[in-house]
C-alpha cells in the first residue's frame, strides 16, 4: 500500500518546498497548480503574482536586501500560456 502523496506547499518565510526542499514553486507544485488552475491561466497568474510579492517581501526581510534575482522568472515564467 502506498503512502498517500503531500501536496508541495511553501515554507515561509524562505519559500522552499516543505515535501522536497526546492525552491517553491518546485516541479510537482507547478504541475498541481496547472491542474488547479487548468480552466483559468489568468487567476493562475494572478495568484503567483501575489505569492510573488509576498515572497518578495519576506525574502528580502530575511536578506536585509533586494529579493534574489530570477524570483519574477521563478514564480510566473513557468506559468505563461505558451
Amino acid at each position: 500500500m502506498s503512502r498517500p502523496s503531500r501536496p508541495h506547499l511553501p515554507m515561509r518565510p524562505l519559500w522552499r518546498c516543505r515535501v522536497c526542499g526546492s525552491d517553491w514553486p518546485c516541479q510537482p507544485a507547478r504541475l498541481a497548480l496547472l491542474v488547479e488552475y487548468r480552466n483559468d491561466r489568468t487567476a493562475l497568474m494572478l495568484y503567483l503574482s501575489a505569492l510573488l510579492a509576498e515572497a518578495g517581501a519576506q525574502l528580502s526581510q530575511l536578506n536585509g536586501e533586494a529579493p534574489p534575482e530570477g524570483l519574477t522568472e521563478r514564480f510566473l515564467g513557468w506559468a505563461r500560456a505558451r
